[in-house]
């Protein structure tokens, strides 16, 4: 019992058929066109022009929910007044026939609501005025409602005004079940938001991936560099100054890549990615040089050939793998091959780590995604990546990427 009387007592259900009698008012401006097909055809019988007029009336409603505009209103209504939590709608266009199926519900619920609510109270308001006389009466439109006997009236109001209430809840309620399915995204849009979420997820990770390596391996070589500087300023200015300018180039290319990033994730009108390949592989060794680094290249084959995004994705790996030498390594010479063949790309770097793989790691803080990234890069490139220990105090990072190398 209480739990039937509940819903009377939410402001929710009023602030619901609020919604539905709105509806049903914002169509009466088009029921002048739709009366046009019954004026025209003035001979048919009055059962016909009146379905032609509500027909009319229909096909108007419907025609008015196609427009874009009308869903985001209705959407943003029914948020605030049904208190139903619904997405903004996709711009996408598709399944537009629920929103006129909307509409047409909506009025149709109003009109019903607002006319059965309204009979209800107003004979709700009515019978006890004749309650002294021992019996009421109500006349409306050729149809009469008479109670006898005084108290009984009053019973009889207290009902209707109940059933007129309990007509609000139900117009709310059935609109709350309708607005979900109706205005909510349809299983089509839900996939096509699903999809939008992976590939923003996905260009977030790449240029989280882009972002850790770039400024990573800055970060470990202008330390090293700074450190480098500092030790040689006063007996060799010349290596000192060598230092200052691989960390001022350094941390130049750094920073476009960071513009870039947040660019990117400001939504703003990002300039052009600024792209690193293995054409530029040599200014990175030396990079690596001017930090004390002793570096033992082994380059084989056309690497100007390699496609760009494989060439990108390349320079990166290498990028990661002579930072994690850097930041680990316990100094000796850092051997890096890149060997482009007609099928395929391999890039190796070996280095000392003194007595296991974690040596050093105490001078540079790191996150642990490094090697767990390069993984994931090669992965989608659909490539084989291997690293660990190789032989005594050496660590190993192997890739292989399958690509198609120009003649």
């Amino acid at each position: 019992m209480i739990r039937g009387i509940r819903p009377l007592l939410r402001g929710s259900t009023y602030t619901g058929a609020l919604f539905a009698y709105c509806g049903a008012l914002a169509s009466l401006p088009l029921l002048p066109f739709g009366i046009l097909p019954a004026v025209a055809w003035r001979s048919a019988p009055y059962v016909v022009q009146a379905v032609l007029t509500l027909l009319a009336w229909a096909v108007l409603i419907g025609v008015l929910g196609l427009a874009r505009t009308t869903r985001r209103v209705l959407v943003a209504s029914a948020r605030r007044l049904l208190g139903v939590p619904l997405p903004d709608p996709a711009t996408s266009g598709a399944d537009r026939w629920r929103t006129p199926l909307w509409l047409l519900l909506h009025v149709a619920l109003g009109w019903t609501g607002a006319l059965a609510s309204g009979v209800l109270l107003l004979i709700g308001l009515s019978l006890p005025g004749g309650w002294l006389d021992g019996q009421a009466e109500l006349s409306l439109s050729g149809w009469s409602v008479r109670v006898d006997g005084g108290g009984w009236s009053w019973v009889a109001a207290v009902v209707c005004v109940l059933l007129a209430v309990a007509g609000c809840a139900a117009v709310s309620a059935a609109l709350r079940w309708l607005a979900p399915r109706l205005l909510g995204p349809s299983p089509a849009e839900r996939l096509a938001q699903a999809a939008e979420r992976e590939l923003r997820l996905a260009e977030r990770n790449r240029l989280a991936h882009e972002l850790h390596d770039s400024i990573g391996h800055t970060l470990t070589a202008a330390t090293i560099q700074a450190a480098v500087a500092g030790e040689v300023l006063a007996a060799d200015p010349v290596a000192a100054r060598a230092a200052m300018r691989s960390i001022e180039e350094s941390t130049r290319a750094a920073l476009e890549d960071l513009d870039y990033v947040l660019g990117v994730l400001r939504e703003e009108e990002a300039g052009t990615a600024p792209t690193r390949t293995l054409a530029d592989l040599p200014e990175l060794l030396d990079r690596l040089r001017h930090a004390g680094a002793v570096v033992e290249p082994e380059l084989t084959g056309d690497l100007a050939q390699v496609p760009g995004t494989a060439s990108r994705a390349a320079y990166r790996i290498l990028q990661e793998g002579l930072t994690n030498a850097l930041r680990h390594g316990a100094g000796g010479p850092i051997a890096v091959r890149v060997a482009a063949a007609p099928d395929a790309l391999e890039l190796g770097v070996v280095n000392r780590t003194g007595g296991g793989a974690g040596a050093g790691a105490g001078a540079f803080p790191t996150s642990g995604h490094g090697l767990p990234g390069l993984a994931e890069r090669v992965r989608l490139l659909h490539g084989e990546f291997e690293s660990g220990p190789d032989g005594d105090g050496h660590w190993r990072l192997a890739v292989r990427l399958s690509v198609r190398v120009s003649a």
